[in-house]
């Protein structure tokens, strides 16, 4: 059982199959293109499902987010010290993951002309840009998601191991919920990773990776984090 690789394998099939579903509906002459925002929703929770299972699997905690991981060392008997091991392989396993989505997509990003969608399949963006309220909205959304996973965990289950099917459903409804503002990243390494991943890749025609924004992301789940983690605890 190795935490860092069961956080790495964990995310890394979370953005393949997340991604993906995004790669599916906006790139162009795939079979699933313009099927909607559904779609994409159902695709993410099941991949959050895979994720979180395979993490819990190969002895990881299923996190798959640094904002969650946080949240934990900073407010519950969870050790800090494993904090390395578990966002490191978030990390890595966010951008081999949004590599591997280009790879399987290659021709379809080829084939797509439009820079905005291009970007949409690796990372997050506004539906309207203001960064208040977009902070706000990651916030709302990841708090959403750290509390209710907490909560819905297992008694049984080591403190820190999330349960896969109840995740899954939560965001799921996060994204049907709360995703319409800012497409519910809810997770620094599922966004940061893959816009690094679409920086460096030699894809035609990508426009600028919107580092302007990148900052919401990945503040705003932390945020949200942090502020589930301490009533999780006031609540226990």
């Amino acid at each position: 059982m190795n935490p860092f690789l069961g956080e790495f394998i964990g995310t890394a099939l979370l953005i393949i199959l997340g991604n993906g579903v995004v790669a599916n509906v906006v790139l162009n002459q795939t079979k699933g293109n313009s099927s909607g925002w559904i779609v994409i929703t159902f695709g993410w929770a099941i991949a959050v499902f895979t994720g979180v299972y395979a993490s819990t699997a190969l002895g990881g905690g299923g996190h798959l987010n640094p904002a969650v991981s946080l949240g934990l060392a900073a407010f519950s008997d969870f050790d800090s010290s494993m904090l390395p091991a578990y966002i490191g392989g978030q990390f890595a396993g966010a951008f081999i993951g949004a590599i591997l989505v280009w790879l399987s997509y290659k021709k379809h990003f080829d084939a797509t002309t439009d820079a905005h969608s291009i970007l949409n399949v690796f990372c997050t963006t506004p539906a309207i840009r203001h960064p208040f309220y977009n902070f706000i909205t990651e916030a709302v959304g990841t708090f959403v998601l750290a509390l209710g996973a907490l909560l819905m965990s297992k008694p049984s289950m080591t403190l820190g191991t999330l349960d896969a099917l109840p995740v899954a459903l939560l965001v799921l409804g996060i994204g049907l919920g709360l995703g319409g503002p800012t497409g519910y990243a809810i997770n620094p390494a599922r966004d940061l990773a893959p816009r690094i991943a679409h920086f460096i890749l030699p894809i035609p025609g990508k426009k600028d990776s919107d580092w302007s924004y990148s900052w919401i992301p990945v503040l705003g789940p932390i945020a949200g984090g942090m502020l589930a983690g301490w009533l999780y605890a006031f609540l226990k």
